[in-house]
């Protein structure tokens, strides 16, 4: 089948890497708590990488206390491939305080603010040399910032009179961030970490996907690493300990490993749908119940779950022999419950995407047997982001938008400080926040993303951590009332209607095999992911075809391929037809033949087994009435309970029966005629035998 991969998926994780390296190169050797954004010069109008940064950080995370000295710590890296000349950089401040988030974002994203901007310093670089960097820190005195109220502050630095040898003329580069005056600590903070992981195949991780995922190295491993000893409540997918657990034996030692160390974390944790499918979808798809895969079943190998020797338990010294247990078919086997479950796992809470309406809440709460808790975005709810909520009868968890968006940016960048920009963002939100409601506790959610390291993720989420706070401290305060504001947009429910429509024709082509879940349980898990909560709207159409030209493939894998012309030379013969089949399963039809005209009695219809990846031929008997003519055969494939397979094919068969009469003929004549001949020469030697001896006879007697 087509893969369904997210952007963040395994797909792009190579991408990703390769981008980070450039991202590494850039700021080398910078040191400091925070880094701003960097507008810079090229070498070349056609060449997308800057040829000088500059990067900008100030105080610890972008935060200092009021009345309080700082550092600013300034990098320019030159990428170009001359020397840059020594040059001037300068910080300053904008005494006016950003008033709310979108202030904070069109300050970071297109460096707009009301008010002027004071000096806090200057200094002069260092030259640098081809592809390195150079730091400089710039103390800003307690007097500089004495004046400053509690308050989110634009931040910015500019490099000035430093030029390449490539460049005619300097130009000045400017970088940007924020520095957060704040006097008191951030309210409690719980922080939601999802964990998920999308096959390259659509279906279950594979064991060399596993291999990868798990390793020293691997994004799970990262996962894992970058929660240890915090409070993350954990999102995590069931499918991910499903894969590893349907392996039996022949899971890499590595994952179940992974899976030890997943159960034994004292975090708090739920789990999300399996395969991270969209809940919002499925209620606005008017579906009576959440998707689950049908079975889990097919991906079982009986020979995975035998007894191995180093798990025989020791035997234990008894008196009395114990009998020996009946012999069974196999060894038992795990249902899907037991695969797919997550240890010590919060129940009824579901985290959708946030587009939901109060109909669909309501429909949550049924699918989860009573009362669930949904986590919902701020950006849903108006922009509140008190995180223990009520929308109408129904309870929310809410995560600010702002900050979760500006954490995700943090805990998804390698670099430790191109890193710091975006913790700065994250401080500024969470600052503002605090001073709408200084005692409520905060909610972040991190944004589905399967390519972070462990460093990134594990900074990120110490950096602002409250230790012992999660979903049970957020749950027991008093919840605020608050009110949907999103529109709900139908696009990706009509889409899930079609592909689960499509499920239907398949499950009739699915007759065909033995065992129908062998198709349609990895189709089903292929178009949960399809829903996946972590798709962009690209990635989801991308998904949306992916399911669909798998489906036609397969309603395709099975066919008669054209055929010629088919002479027939005798009255009755077996004519062969060929069936192909592409799936990797043997498949049984039914063959069914009929005739233009009744000069060809056919059999109609004649089972078949085809063997996967083979073009079989299957014999039909056929009796011809008349000597010679045309004939149209037309040929139908059906599954043994009569769903049709494939398209009709016709084969035109030429009869020339007569043909068989008339060589029958010929041939007995020849037969006669040699038989004749043979008669002849041997009454012929025979005379000449008897007048040889006659002769000798006579001449004995002279």
């Amino acid at each position: 089948m087509t893969a369904t991969t997210p952007e963040n998926g395994l797909r792009t994780r190579l991408q990703r890497l390769a981008r980070g390296s450039v991202i590494s190169a850039i700021v080398l050797g910078m040191c400091g708590a925070g880094a701003g954004n960097a507008f810079a010069a090229s070498d070349s109008e056609t060449d997308d990488t800057p040829a000088v940064e500059l990067l900008l950080s100030a105080g610890v995370r972008g935060t200092v206390s009021p009345g309080s000295a700082t550092t600013a710590s300034l990098t320019v890296q030159n990428d170009a491939k001359s020397a840059l000349s020594a040059g001037r950089v300068s910080v300053e401040i904008n005494r006016t305080p950003l008033a709310d988030d979108e202030a904070v974002t069109t300050w970071l994203d297109d460096s707009e603010a009301p008010g002027g901007f004071d000096q806090l310093g200057a200094d002069l670089t260092a030259p640098v040399d081809a592809e390195t960097s150079v730091t400089t820190s710039l103390v800003i005195p307690p007097e500089a910032l004495g004046d400053l109220a509690p308050g989110v502050y634009p931040l910015r630095a500019t490099l000035s009179g430093a030029q390449t040898d490539a460049q005619d003329d300097a130009e000045s580069v400017t970088s940007t961030t924020v520095l957060v005056v704040t006097a008191a600590e951030n309210p409690p903070i719980a922080l939601m970490v999802p964990i998920t992981a999308t096959p390259v195949g659509g279906a279950l991780l594979t064991a060399e996907e596993l291999t990868v995922l798990t390793a020293a190295d691997g994004a799970l491993t990262a996962v894992l690493e970058g929660v240890r000893g915090t409070s993350a409540i954990l999102a995590i997918d069931p499918s991910i300990p499903a894969a590893i657990r349907a392996l039996g034996s022949a899971a890499p030692q590595s994952a179940r490993e992974w899976l030890r160390q997943l159960d034994a974390l004292p975090n708090e944790r739920f789990a999300l749908q399996f395969g991270d499918a969209d809940v919002t979808t499925q209620a606005q798809a008017g579906l009576p119940e959440l998707l689950q895969p049908t079975t889990l079943a097919p991906f079982l190998a009986p020979s995975n779950f035998l007894t191995l020797p180093d798990e025989t338990p020791a035997a234990t010294p008894t008196a009395t022999p114990e009998p020996t247990p009946a012999p069974t078919d196999g060894p038992e086997l795990p249902d899907d419950a037991d695969l797919s479950v997550i240890q010590g796992a919060s129940p009824g809470i579901l985290w959708p995407r946030s587009d939901a309406s109060a109909a669909d809440l309501d429909a949550f709460s049924a699918y989860m047997g009573g009362q669930a808790i949904t986590v919902l975005s701020s950006t849903a709810v108006g922009g509140a982001d008190d995180a223990h909520a009520t929308v109408g009868e129904r309870t929310a968890l809410v995560t600010d938008a702002a900050a979760s968006a500006a954490l995700s940016d943090a805990a998804g960048e390698d670099d430790e400080v191109a890193r710091q920009r975006s913790l700065a963002e994250a401080s500024a939100h969470l600052a503002l926040s605090a001073q709408t409601n200084p005692t409520a506790p905060l909610l972040v959610g991190l944004d589905r993303d399967e390519t972070r390291t462990a460093d990134a993720l594990n900074e990120t989420i110490t950096s602002f951590d409250t230790l012992g706070f999660g979903l049970a401290e957020i749950l027991a305060t008093p919840a605020v009332s608050a009110a949907l504001t999103t529109e709900p947009d139908a696009t990706r429910a009509t889409a899930l209607q079609r592909m689960l429509g499509s499920e239907v024709v398949l499950g009739e082509f699915a007759t065909i095999l033995d065992d129908r879940q062998l198709l349609l349980s990895p189709k089903r898990i292929q178009i949960m992911r399809a829903t996946a909560v972590g798709l962009t709207e690209d990635g989801f159409d991308d998904a949306v075809a992916d399911v669909n030209t798998a489906t036609t493939d397969t309603l395709e894998a099975v066919d008669i391929p054209p055929a010629s012309t088919i002479q027939l030379l005798s009255a009755n013969a077996d004519l062969p037809f060929s069936v192909r089949n592409d799936l990797p399963w043997p498949v049984n039809v039914n063959l069914s033949v009929k005739p233009s005209d009744p000069r060809l009695e056919v059999e109609p219809v004649t089972p078949a087994t085809i063997q996967p990846g083979t073009t079989s031929r299957v014999k039909v008997p056929v009796s011809a009435r008349v000597g010679s003519g045309e004939v149209a055969l037309k040929l139908e494939l059906s599954s043994p309970t009569g769903v049709p397979i494939s398209t009709p094919e016709t084969v035109r068969v030429s009869v020339r029966a007569e043909w068989e009469t008339i060589g029958l003929a010929v041939f007995g004549g020849l037969i006669v005629l040699l038989l004749g001949l043979g008669i002849i020469r041997t009454v012929r030697r025979r005379r000449r035998e008897a007048g040889t001896e006659k002769d000798a006879v006579e001449e004995s007697n002279e």
